[in-house]
């Protein structure tokens, strides 16, 4: 089973793919480390029995030439490594860069009205959704 996942400071995109089909899942709203990873364990313990490995596909900002970009990415993929290890993971982990996913699904909620769109912000829906275009990502560099 593959989950893709968005991580934020107040809230964490999740999505998975079924059959080649990405779906994504109601978003994790953080009220803390621990909080957030007793919920995502409880989502990955549902598919452990039955899906054997598990791969999580985290979307960060990957670094390119300068120092400063470079720090924020091992920055991140500590802050992952520590919440990963709340949770007692052991499957697969994936880095994969994020650029724009906010923004590309953003543009895919264009059609609903402003209210909605806003709204989609606050509940996390645009963070699963978020999760979902890196999902597409990683597929799309593996096929």
């Amino acid at each position: 089973m593959i989950f893709g996942v968005d991580f934020g400071l107040k809230r964490i995109g999740i999505a998975k793919v079924i059959n080649g089909i990405i779906v994504p899942l109601s978003p994790i709203m953080r009220k803390n480390r621990n909080q957030a990873s007793l919920e995502l364990k409880k989502i990955l313990m549902q598919y452990t029995n039955d899906m054997g490995i598990i791969t999580l596909v985290f979307g960060i900002p990957l670094s390119y030439n300068d120092s400063e970009s470079n720090r924020k990415e091992v920055e991140m993929k500590k802050r992952i490594t520590h919440f990963l290890s709340l949770i007692d993971f052991c499957g697969n982990v994936i880095y994969l860069d994020e650029s724009y996913s906010s923004i590309e699904a953003e543009d895919r909620l264009k059609d609903r009205n402003y209210k909605k769109r806003l709204d989609s912000r606050k509940n996390g829906i645009i963070d699963s959704l978020s999760a979902c275009i890196i999902l597409e990502r990683y597929l799309k560099e593996n096929n």
